[in-house]
């Protein structure tokens, strides 16, 4: 009986990143449509100049990130040689995710005239509020497990910082960037609304994936170091907390896996081919 609830909590622990998944596929759905709102409309030459501008300055900070991926790398392999080998691929994701976050974090206002008085859309209208809570969570999560296996022992000194800190300062960015799209006045010409609301939409998910990003593979790590670290040390029979453990592990790295592919399509910048555009 007791194998049989293991298996079943296993599989229930497993629900949050398939629904976390499903919530990302669904948000497809509003980058198409807000895709689909910007190539039926005429825009203005300041709203041509926003989508350049706005498409430059993303590319511009990825670049910027990639080089300081492979800057960590270069680190790594000289503080500790071979031994680094297997922290070259999360040295390069940090910094490509560092690109991302910086680039939308720091977009230049677009130079259309603004509404007045002026107008801000609601949050709702730009992402799924499941989608920030989520992140949120998972960051949570990651400062909570942390901090239990460091009162543990179970989390070295030298670990710990890059663990905590990474997730920490992407989510920072994150809610900073989700603030100045929230703030940002809509444009007075009717022609540019799409588009400042395809820009806003896909600065919301940027940040909001690559933030969930950065917590949930050390989310996922960290649980299942700490499920197996446990099973080692339970008697036979007591298996319920390690195979929750491991679960959640698995849940968590499954989920950012997924994430990663949606973020990785809504990095295309915003497009129109309007009349201005191909005139």
């Amino acid at each position: 009986m007791g194998r049989l609830i293991a298996v079943i909590l296993f599989v229930a622990l497993l629900a949050p990143g398939v629904l976390l998944a499903r919530a990302w596929g669904l948000a497809s759905g509003r980058r198409a449509v807000a895709s689909a709102a910007v190539e039926f409309t005429d825009p203005t030459p300041e709203g041509v100049q926003a989508l350049h501008r706005q498409a430059a300055h993303g590319r511009r900070w990825r670049r910027l990130g990639l080089l300081l991926g492979i800057a960590g790398i270069v680190v790594l392999v000289v503080m500790f040689a071979e031994e680094s080998v297997f922290l070259w691929v999360p040295a390069l994701a940090v910094g490509l995710l560092a690109g991302v976050l910086l680039a939308e974090v720091t977009r230049p206002r677009p130079r259309w005239a603004l509404t007045s008085p002026a107008r801000r859309p609601s949050q709702g209208e730009q992402i799924s509020a499941w989608l920030v809570w989520a992140m949120r969570a998972v960051v949570a999560g990651v400062l909570v497990t942390a901090g239990l296996m460091w009162d543990a022992g179970d989390l070295g000194g030298s670990v710990a910082p890059a663990v905590v800190g990474v997730p920490v300062v992407a989510w920072l960015m994150a809610e900073a960037a989700l603030l100045r799209a929230l703030l940002r006045p809509t444009p007075a010409a009717g022609a540019d609304v799409p588009l400042d609301e395809a820009l806003r939409t896909w600065t919301a998910h940027l940040v909001t994936a690559a933030a969930s990003v950065t917590a949930l593979f050390p989310l996922g790590t960290l649980l299942l170091r700490a499920g197996l670290d446990l099973g080692d040390r339970v008697t036979e029979g007591i298996d319920v907390l390690p195979v929750a453990l491991v679960a959640g592990g698995f849940s968590a790295i499954a989920a950012g896996l997924a994430v990663t592919v949606f973020l990785v399509t809504w990095l295309r910048p915003v497009r129109s081919a309007a009349p201005a555009l191909t005139g």
